[in-house]
């Protein structure tokens, strides 16, 4: 049951749209409800064989979930008591429906009514919610809270917004959630994700796949199977000029120290050549600490200009340490009129914090459809003052979405849940980065594997994704206590476990 169904990510009204398609296909709505409720059930049964169980249960179908499961683990000799937030008279359609197969008494709506079960099953509200929680549900919700039993949440944890992943006014602490057909938002972004406990089990209820084609989704979870087919594989045949040869700007002599992170995660990730572009005054100390990334003088734009009249220069990363101000602004235009795939980070954002227009202007004027911004939560209102401030509540993907196409640019936006967006509306949201990735330098790595798969002719989407995704293995390889120094030294376990996933012979 608790296999991944497939990447694509559904906002609730997506979901509601997939249920709709069934039904409309000759599948009973009930039916639908019948099979989520047993699911529910096999979970619970996971999670404690013995002991008794509560089902706190909610006016809509997420409660005829509850009402299905409750009675499915009756049948199977557990001991079971359901609470009910209102009158069972007052269910209408399939939750009335389901409520009629629960033969014994409801409790009533009352914190004092939890007491000490083995397990809470969770089916007051689920993803639909999108009013704040008050009143009598507010107070069963922190009860449950503190009650110390395991939860179990329907769906999602409910007080949980399932397509922003707001809390809204208080949330379910689960300990497992089961949610169905595809994730929802909530389950990969913050904080609602934080809320669905160590595990997300998403069930196969009996709708086909096949409605993905008309639902259309734009939202993926980032997880190789989204892009595998873009994936770089290096031929037999092939050369290092083949691979693409990337360039990394660095800063003064002394903020040398990210771009040679940046230029050494490139090398790792898979570009066949790296330069580091440096400031004469900083070119003794870079040499001295690189060995295969080489190393070009370059003071100013004229000297990067004639760099890049070389082709095969064909990827450039600007921002990690390059200093605020006009020379970085310059590069950034230079590199944009050469028509080069190009990742800017850091520095780089921040230098066009007075005119982002400008930026986003030569962006979309000179084509160059394969640019990265890569802001986190700090530096995206620089650049994109206008969207955080005007929508101060919209979620990590909807700004995600909004700068990608006010950039022009595939945005990454950072954090425990980094979304990649793209002008094109596609999003991407990452979950696997563990919590120790959160350590100075860990970006600037991050930005040089970005720009090793555009040297490789990834697509900037895909290279973002990719990079992601790796990025966040790479920690979970290092382990705690990682420094961002060790993360291009694990990239080739990384690298060898996606080679055996992919069956590809290396």
């Amino acid at each position: 049951m608790d296999r991944d169904f497939g990447m694509e990510v559904l906002t609730t009204a997506e979901m509601e749209r997939a249920d709709r398609l069934t039904i409309a296909a000759g599948t009973p709505g009930f039916a639908l409800m019948l099979s989520a409720g047993q699911a529910v059930a096999e979970a619970a049964m996971d999670l404690v064989e013995e002991g008794p169980i509560l089902v706190v249960v909610g006016a809509g179908n997420n409660g005829g979930d509850g009402f299905v499961a409750a009675a499915e683990l009756a049948a199977r000799g557990r001991e079971v008591s359901v609470i009910l937030v209102c009158e069972r008279d007052s269910l209408r359609g399939d939750a009335a429906s389901a409520a009629k197969g629960w033969k014994h008494p409801v409790l009533p709506f009352n914190p004092q009514a939890i007491g000490k079960p083995a397990l809470i099953i969770d089916a007051l509200f689920g993803a639909g919610l999108n009013r704040p929680v008050e009143g009598e549900p507010y107070e069963m919700i922190e009860a449950i809270n503190a009650n110390g039993a395991p939860v179990l949440s329907i769906d999602l944890p409910s007080g949980i917004n399932g397509t922003t992943a707001a809390v809204m006014g208080i949330a379910i602490n689960a300990t497992e959630t089961v949610t169905f057909f595809r994730r929802k938002p909530a389950h990969l972004l913050l904080p609602g994700r934080m809320h669905c406990g160590r595990k997300v089990r998403v069930a196969d209820i009996g709708i086909a796949a096949d409605v993905l084609a008309e639902i259309a989704p734009q939202t993926f979870e980032n997880v190789p199977q989204t892009w595998r087919r873009s994936f770089p594989v290096p031929r037999i045949d092939g050369h290092k000029y083949a691979r693409g040869h990337a360039v990394v700007v660095s800063g003064d002599i002394a903020a040398t120290g990210a771009a040679r992170l940046s230029a050494r995660g490139c090398l790792r990730a898979g570009a066949g050549l790296v330069t580091l572009a440096t400031p004469r005054d900083a070119l003794a100390v870079n040499a001295a600490a690189l060995t295969a990334v080489m190393i070009r003088a370059v003071d100013g734009v004229v000297e990067l200009a004639e760099l890049l009249t070389d082709k095969r220069l064909n990827a450039l990363v600007i921002g990690p340490g390059a200093g605020v101000g006009d020379r970085t602004r310059d590069f950034v235009l230079t590199a944009l009129s050469a028509q080069r795939s190009l990742v800017l980070d850091a520095d780089a954002l921040t230098s066009f914090a007075t005119g982002p227009d400008r930026l986003f202007e030569a962006i979309k004027a000179c084509h160059a459809r394969q640019v990265v911004l890569t802001p986190h939560e700090g530096e995206f209102p620089r650049l994109f003052s206008d969207i955080s401030n005007k929508h101060p509540n919209r979620s990590k993907l909807e700004r995600a979405r909004a700068a990608a196409e006010r950039s022009g640019a595939v945005v990454l936006l950072k954090g425990p849940d980094t979304v990649v967006a793209s002008p094109d509306g596609r999003a991407g949201i990452a979950s696997n980065a563990p919590p120790w990735l959160a350590t100075a330098g860990a970006g600037d790595v991050l930005a040089g594997m970005i720009a090793a798969m555009l040297a490789q002719g990834v697509s900037a989407f895909e290279a973002a994704s990719i990079g992601v995704w790796m990025h966040g293995e790479a920690a979970r390889e290092a382990g705690p206590g990682l420094i961002a120094e060790d993360l291009p030294e694990v990239l080739p376990a990384v690298f060898r476990r996606l080679y055996d996933a992919f069956e590809i012979d290396y």
